[in-house]
């Protein structure tokens, strides 16, 4: 099913078009219709079936249906920083035609941090995006109206309950008004999950979705290497000309430019894709990619939906997506229209948790290139040793790796320079938006 066919508002179409979404993946298609029309729902689906999207666009469409005022309209809780961030990035895509606010409440900032979260938290941004654990400490040091909430969504709800924020949920449930549309994304549905929807939802619709896997066309491997043999692997990589067209995928904008730059000295056809340049702009760089001007792209996540070209013969991952969901949809580019095509990732040593989760998620292992001659020494993978958000797991008087530089630019899920990330948030709230290979040489 189409967007243009779901009963979606303009400004939201217009926003969908922006970001080339076009077909509604299952999971939309089966939520969508219901939370228009302000059922609860309870929605099974695994990261990688397109569900974010699932409850932003109808929410966000009921939003701008409303008279506008300056309360909290929405909340959505998320169980990790990195979620949060990411579904207030997409929140931001989609909105982008529509004079909605949206600020994501974490921890891990300093006190300019804390202060905007407050200002938006007391003044009233439309949609609050939070960790459970942040918006408890806010909720118990100063009055927050909570009591114009229409929507409140529990995203990953069981990984919530796991991290132990099951009193922290009702504690902010208990706030709000009961008239209230509440949706609950879960990827398993356990007992305290089925209790938690018991107690919170009303006469909910139930949505099952399995999961979305890779085309069995890619092939896909890794090179476990520093931060510092990331440059030297695109050098090794790219010494040649490309036979087919090539998107290189890097979470952070700052490094999509460095890698664009240097590979422009390299004399390669390359153009950058990232949400600084204008709309316009974009349009031209993916018309030039499409009619052969451009054979190689280095983009954000910007473009890891929605491009449906059909000779893309590689896509290499310069860091590892946050989540499964990002790494499906950015590999996904290659191998279309039956078409095979190859897919590589450069993970670094504190990007090793975040692989392996992407590699149980896919229910097999990736196979691991050794690095090329002249590269170095390549780390140990040894995923067990880091915790999900990359740092290092002592649990004795071991060893710790040893330390790198890593690029600490921002990106554009907000993770990383704060100061830019803080100053995009504020842009937005206070002034609503307007409208089994060998190692490549040369992929063919």
């Amino acid at each position: 099913m189409r967007f243009d066919e779901m009963g979606l508002e303009e400004p939201v179409l217009q926003g969908l078009d922006a970001m080339n979404f076009q077909e509604a993946t299952p999971v939309q298609e089966k939520t969508i219709p219901v939370i228009l029309t302000g059922r609860d729902l309870i929605g099974c689906a695994q990261t990688g079936t397109g569900k974010t999207a699932a409850y932003i666009l109808p929410i966000l469409n009921r939003i701008i249906r409303e008279e506008p005022n300056e309360y909290i309209k929405a909340i959505i809780m998320a169980p990790t920083r990195e979620l949060a961030q990411q579904i207030d990035m997409q929140f931001e895509g989609f909105s982008y035609f529509v004079p909605v606010s949206t600020l994501a409440i974490y921890g891990g900032g300093d006190g300019n941090t804390w202060d905007q979260q407050k200002h938006g938290l007391q003044n009233g941004a439309d949609v609050i995006i939070a960790t459970p654990g942040r918006l408890i400490t806010h909720l118990d040091m100063y009055d927050i109206d909570l009591s114009h909430v229409r929507y409140f969504i529990l995203d990953e709800a069981d990984r919530m309950l796991d991290m132990g924020f099951s009193e922290d949920i009702m504690k902010i449930v208990k706030k709000l008004p009961e008239e209230r549309q509440t949706l609950l994304f879960s990827a398993t549905m356990p007992p305290k999950i089925q209790q938690l929807a018991k107690t919170i939802l009303r006469d909910p619709v139930e949505v099952k979705i399995a999961v979305s896997k890779p085309n069995e066309a890619i092939t896909q491997a890794a090179y476990i290497c520093t931060e510092h043999q990331k440059m030297g692997l695109i050098r090794e990589m790219f010494g040649k000309p490309l036979k087919s067209k090539s998107i290189i995928f890097s979470s952070s904008k700052q490094k999509v430019k460095e890698l664009a730059y240097t590979l422009k000295r390299m004399k390669f056809n390359v153009a950058a894709m990232h949400s600084d340049l204008e709309q316009a702009e974009r349009e031209q760089v993916m018309l030039d990619f499409k009619n052969n001007k451009i054979d190689l792209l280095v983009a954000t996540d910007i473009v890891a939906r929605g491009i449906d070209i059909e000779d893309i013969g590689m896509v290499l991952n310069y860091d590892v997506p946050h989540d499964p969901e990002d790494y499906i949809h950015r590999i996904g580019r290659t191998a279309r229209a039956n078409a095979e095509g190859l897919a590589i990732t450069f993970v670094s040593e504190k990007e090793q948790g975040k692989f392996h989760r992407i590699e149980k998620f896919l229910e097999k292992e990736i196979y691991k290139i050794p690095l090329p001659p002249g590269l170095g020494e390549a780390p140990v993978y040894n995923p067990k040793a880091f915790s999900e958000g990359g740092h290092f797991r002592n649990k004795g008087r071991g060893n710790h790796p040893p330390r790198r530089d890593v690029n600490r630019n921002g990106n554009e899920g907000g993770n990383g320079n704060e100061k830019e990330r803080h100053n995009r948030g504020k842009k937005r709230f206070f002034k609503p938006r307007k409208q089994t290979p060998t190692p490549p040489q040369n992929q063919g």
